[in-house]
């Protein structure tokens, strides 16, 4: 699967933050890049990349392995929840409905 998120926070920041995050998951990390990862392990393998779009945020673009929404892809969208808390504190989940 594919998914995206677009941050204020700096691509450094978001690599450093990815590179805890899925260590934490027990994902080991592959190849390595100045602007992309990527990380593998028993629930899957995904590969991160981030790039500054219209110079004030960055886009975040990671791609799974898996078909469906498997538990990495859950995984995956708990990073960028975690990123957005990273970029406004404030910020607090609530429900859609």
């Amino acid at each position: 699967m594919r998914h995206f998120h677009r941050t204020s926070l700096t691509p450094d920041t978001v690599l450093a933050s990815a590179d805890r995050f899925f260590a934490a998951l027990g994902l080991s990390r592959g190849t390595v890049d100045a602007r992309s990862r990527s990380f593998s392990g028993s629930l899957g393998t995904l590969s991160l990349s981030v790039k500054m779009e219209g110079g004030h945020y960055t886009f975040v673009e990671v791609h799974t392995d898996q078909v469906g929404e498997s538990r990495l892809d859950k995984n995956v969208k708990r990073f960028f929840n975690a990123v957005h808390r990273a970029a406004d504190p404030r910020h607090t989940i609530e429900a859609g409905y």
